[in-house]
């Protein structure tokens, strides 16, 4: 259809406040107007086909296209298109996913709450830390503690959490209230001191985190929240003991350990979820993205039923529970969500992508040789490549961001959508990637960065 449509990116820019973009820029450079897609690819309204190889926003995980999802959310929406989950109402595709995400999840006996994204579930996860320490009189526990560079959304909560400069600016976040709080980004490659191992380094880290809890006190220290991968910083993985050393802390301190699943829940990572991959122990979990394979808008938020039970207990006192989303358990979400679980177990999609991981990671890491990545680095079916101007020295670019444009824009001319953040180049392609297909990938990427390092040698920005 909308190739039928004449100027529509001019109309665009006409019309829509577009979200997460360089305004200006796109007023210059025009929009990239998608079509259509199907499977792996996707279509502007050119007609030309593109890779998506960072599953549009980390979240595609069963591509584009797939007609028993569309099934699914046709036939829910002819028998219940919506119905309100507040005041004591519930429906039959809320309860299935329900039970289903508490079979899946490593948090014993759990209960879910459901919202629209990723952003709103972590501001459910700070609502209810609080309500949770005010029900269970520690008034005092209200600091939640992210990490620089760590992603949790950008609604006013979400935001607060999240640790990314670009985020935060002229947006007055965080909130200025002393219950945000951030530690160190664990990214070894570019933080630890010379000849500093991995787990030495994940020792520091630990000390540090333990050093800010005991200097803001420990009795006011709700939570702690983190992804498994970094996925919006920079795709950084964890070092070596590091999950094992900061669970350790937080457990001396009673701290409850929140764990962002938004990007690395469902197969992302070669397990399940990435607390599977790095031994989490999490007492809530934060759910969206390939929860539906991003066929409809949903979250998820799932507690101990310890949390659950406070907040029963003092319902009396409290009255209803104040919190929700005018689309809380929206029923065809909720279908579609259920039907897409269904399919990652029938069709094995965790067992492929495990499968494809390796086929990826070698043709990944084969870029560290490359003169402008300075480190190639992933796990499972996530991956990046951060471009430096000289790898012995791991100098970065003069101005951050401009050589992973470049790239982004080579990646567009040779059929390729990647995720440029900064100039790290973010891969995280739909789960369902044949073995072929990423060798068309990285084939397409490959093309690209000989046109990047053309431009870059030029610019006299890169030391070869």
């Amino acid at each position: 259809m909308a190739a039928s449509i004449p100027n529509l990116s001019e109309r665009a820019l006409e019309s829509v406040f577009h979200p997460q973009t360089h305004l200006a820029q796109v007023h210059d450079t025009g929009l990239m107007m998608i079509d259509r897609a199907e499977g792996i690819y996707c279509y502007d309204n050119k007609g030309k086909q593109y890779i998506e190889g960072v599953a549009a926003l980390w979240c595609t995980a069963l591509g584009y296209g797939n007609e028993e999802l569309a099934q699914t959310a046709y036939d829910q929406m002819k028998k219940l298109s919506f119905s309100s989950t507040f005041g004591g109402k519930s429906h039959e595709s809320q309860v299935l996913l329900a039970e289903k995400l508490k079979q899946m999840l490593p948090i014993e006996d759990a209960h879910v709450f459901f919202g629209n994204s990723g952003s709103d579930a972590n501001d459910t996860q700070v609502k209810l830390a609080w309500y949770y320490n005010n029900v269970t009189e520690r008034p005092n526990k209200k600091k939640i503690i992210g990490r620089i560079k760590g992603y949790h959304g950008i609604t006013l909560a979400a935001g607060s959490l999240t640790g990314t400069p670009a985020h935060h600016a002229g947006f007055d976040l965080p909130i200025s209230n002393g219950r945000f709080l951030h530690t160190d980004t664990p990214h070894h490659y570019r933080l630890a001191e010379p000849g500093e191992s991995e787990s030495d380094y994940a020792s520091r880290l630990a000390g540090n985190l333990e050093a800010l809890i005991l200097k803001e006190g420990p009795e006011t220290i709700a939570a702690f929240i983190a992804e498994p991968i970094m996925g919006a910083g920079g795709v950084i993985l964890p070092p070596e003991t590091y999950f094992e050393k900061v669970q350790a802390v937080l457990k001396k301190y009673d701290v409850s350990f929140i764990d962002d699943e938004v990007i690395c829940g469902f197969g992302r990572t070669g397990n399940a979820f990435g607390a599977d991959t790095y031994n989490l122990s999490p007492d809530s979990i934060s759910l969206a993205k390939a929860l539906t394979s991003a066929y409809q808008p949903l979250s998820a938020v799932a507690v101990k039923n310890e949390v659950y039970e406070a907040c029963v207990d003092a319902s009396p006192e409290m009255g209803p529970f104040a919190h929700g989303y005018t689309y809380s358990g929206h029923p065809v979400a909720c279908a579609v969500a259920l039907k897409t679980l269904e399919i990652y177990e029938r069709d094995n999609i965790f067992g492929h992508a495990a499968e494809m991981s390796d086929k990826f990671q070698k043709r990944l890491h084969a870029l560290g040789d490359h003169p402008l990545v300075g480190e190639a680095r992933g796990i499972g079916m996530i991956g990046a490549v951060e471009l430096v101007s000289d790898k012995a020295t791991k100098s970065m670019f003069p101005t951050l961001g401009k050589a992973g444009m470049q790239v982004a824009k080579a990646c567009h001319e040779n059929g390729l959508i990647v995720r440029n953040i900064g100039d790290t180049i973010g891969f995280c392609p739909p789960l369902i990637i044949t073995s072929a297909q990423i060798d068309e990938m990285f084939d397409k990427f490959d093309k690209a960065m000989v046109s990047v390092l053309d431009w870059a040698t030029r610019e006299g920005l890169v030391n070869v």
